[in-house]
C-alpha cells in the first residue's frame, strides 16, 4: 500500500508538465491509456480466465467498476480545477468515511489504535485543510470530494463481498472503472488537442499511476481492513504534496508540512501498533 500511494502520488506533478491538454480530456486519455494497460496486464496476470470474471463477476464487480470510474474521472478533474494540495487534503478524509461505512455495512470492529490514529490525522489534515481552501479552488475541491466517497464505498464493498465468502476477484473491476471514465469523458473532452508530448506523460500515468497501484491496490485490500487501507492511503497526500513542491514548483504553506507531519505520526503509530499486536498473539 506504501507503494501504492507512491505510484498514485505521481498525479499532480505530472499533470502539471502538460503542454496543450485540459480538463476532460486529461481524464479520457488517462483511462484509455489504464485500459490498455490493463488489456496487457490482467491476462498476463490471471490468464485467460479473466475475461470469464468479468462476464461472471455479478453486481459485486460491476458496482465495483463504477466506483472507480468515478474516482479517476473526479480525481483528474479536480488537478484542472485546483492546486494540488487542494485535492490531496480533501481525498484525506477517505479514513472517516470508510470506517463510517465499515461499520455501519461490514459491522466491522474498529481497534481503538485505528480510532486515535485517525483522530490525530483528522488535527493534521484539518491544519492543512484550513489554508489550502484558496479563492477560487472551491469548485475544484467539490469535485475532489467524491474521490473519497466513492473510495470509501469500493473498499466497504470489497471487504463485504470477501468476508461472505463470495469468490468475486475484484480486481477486474479497475479495468471496467477505466472503461467507463474513458466512455463517459471522450465525449466532454472532444475535439481531442493533447500534443505528442502530452499523450507520452499522460500514458506512464495510464500504466504506472493508474494501471499497477490500483490492482495492487485491491489485492491489498483482501488482507487489510477498510480503514486501514483508507488510513495507509493518506501518504498519498505527503508524496504527492512533495512532488509537486518538487517537480512543478508548487510550494506547500508551512501548516501543510505541519498538517503532514501528524498525518505521517499517525499512520506509524497505527501500524507498529498494530504489528506489535500481530506478533504478541499466539
Amino acid at each position: 500500500m506504501v507503494a501504492v500511494t507512491l505510484m498514485w502520488s505521481t498525479a499532480g506533478v505530472v499533470t502539471r508538465h502538460l503542454e496543450q491538454a485540459r480538463s476532460f480530456e486529461v481524464t479520457f486519455w488517462r483511462s484509455f491509456f489504464t485500459v490498455l494497460s490493463l488489456l496487457v496486464i490482467l491476462p498476463f496476470a490471471q490468464g485467460p480466465g479473466v475475461w470469464r470474471k468479468l462476464r461472471h463477476g455479478g453486481a459485486t464487480l460491476w458496482l465495483s467498476g463504477l466506483c472507480w470510474s468515478v474516482m479517476f474521472t473526479a480525481f483528474m478533474v479536480a488537478l484542472t480545477l485546483t492546486s494540488v494540495a487542494n485535492v490531496l487534503v480533501t481525498m484525506a478524509i477517505g479514513p472517516f468515511v470508510t470506517a463510517l461505512m465499515a461499520r455501519a455495512f461490514n459491522g466491522h470492529r474498529i481497534p481503538l489504535r485505528t480510532w486515535l490514529a485517525i483522530a490525530v490525522a483528522g488535527a493534521g489534515i484539518a491544519s492543512m485543510y484550513a489554508d489550502q481552501i484558496s479563492a477560487g479552488g472551491l469548485v475544484g475541491t467539490l469535485v475532489a470530494l467524491c474521490v473519497p466517497l466513492a473510495a470509501a464505498s469500493n473498499w466497504t464493498l470489497t471487504q463485504r463481498s470477501h468476508s461472505q465468502g463470495r469468490d468475486v476477484d475484484l480486481v477486474p473491476s479497475v479495468l471496467v472503472g477505466a472503461v467507463v471514465s474513458s466512455l463517459v469523458t471522450l465525449p466532454l473532452a472532444w475535439p481531442l488537442q493533447a500534443s505528442a508530448h502530452d499523450l507520452v506523460l499522460l500514458g506512464l500515468l495510464g500504466l504506472g499511476q493508474l494501471a499497477i497501484p490500483c490492482v495492487l491496490c485491491v489485492m491489498s485490500a483482501r488482507v487489510l481492513a477498510a480503514p486501514e487501507v483508507s488510513l495507509l492511503g493518506l501518504l498519498e497526500v505527503i508524496f504527492g504534496i512533495l512532488l509537486a513542491w518538487v517537480g512543478a514548483g508548487e510550494a506547500p504553506a508551512a501548516s501543510v508540512l505541519a498538517g503532514g507531519a501528524l498525518v505521517i505520526a499517525a499512520l506509524v503509530a497505527n501500524e507498529l501498533l498494530g504489528w506489535s499486536r500481530q506478533k504478541a498473539t499466539p
